[in-house]
């Protein structure tokens, strides 16, 4: 059990933990059931940056929290976003087309508008009111949707990063599920949109994967972290 969650520490951020945990073979399947989890844990610190930096100018509390955030997690998924931008647009409709520029380390203009973009919502929603406690239910989702997109979406790359994720237990995985929406719903109302509002996006972004590749890959799940990160703080941001 253990052994699952600090791979998925490992992974999804930039936490050291012994390189020993990813060693065993099913360790990774194991490892997804805890990434709403990690997730919460990146909100907690990120929460507690937050609440250390009480009184100080709006703007650089959400410059430091967004660089902090991005630390934290080593950029993964918005490379990923990156990736998947460049390859939707210069793909042209084109399925193996779409998945070799994904796999192209270079980043061309399209993914370099998506990042810069995303990561101006995320500001702008940062600066514009104060989180506090919701800050949490970003990277929660953010990972939870993960864990969901493994279990009911098609991987499409053998050998990719994520395939490992596919035989994932999954009722270790509803359970997880389970007390993140419980968690979003103890927000109240506003958790309840946020909900709505990151259910919307999936499937989405799930269809838009299954009509262009039959599936999804390791960039396409991290764009739609990315995505839903965005989305959570907008919804937080918004009037209400």
């Amino acid at each position: 059990m253990m052994r699952g969650l600090l791979m998925a520490i490992g992974f999804l951020t930039r936490i050291p933990v012994p390189a020993s945990v990813f060693d065993e073979a099913q360790g990774k399947g194991r490892s997804l059931a805890w990434y709403p989890a990690v997730g919460l844990l990146i909100g907690l610190l990120l929460y507690l940056l937050q609440w250390g930096m009480q009184g100080w100018s709006p703007l650089l509390v959400a410059a430091l929290l967004l660089s902090a955030w991005v630390l934290i997690t080593g950029a993964l998924h918005l490379d990923g976003l990156a990736d998947s931008a460049d390859a939707w647009i210069g793909g042209i409709g084109d399925r193996e087309r779409t998945l070799a520029i994904m796999k192209d380390p270079r980043c061309g203009p399209a993914g370099v508008v998506a990042l810069v973009l995303v990561l101006l919502v995320k500001f702008a929603a940062l600066a514009g009111s104060p989180m506090g406690v919701w800050l949490l239910l970003a990277p929660l989702l953010g990972r939870a949707v993960l864990t969901v997109a493994f279990l009911t979406t098609p991987y499409v790359r053998s050998g990719g990063l994520g395939s490992g994720l596919m035989d994932a237990p999954a009722l270790a995985c509803l359970s997880m599920l389970a007390m993140a929406v419980l968690f979003c719903l103890s927000a109240g109302w506003r958790g309840a949109w946020v909900l709505v509002a990151v259910a919307v996006l999936f499937l989405l972004w799930r269809r838009a994967c299954m009509h262009r590749l039959g599936g999804m890959t390791g960039d396409t799940c991290g764009a739609l972290a990315e995505l839903t990160e965005a989305v959570v703080l907008v919804v937080l941001a918004a009037p209400h």
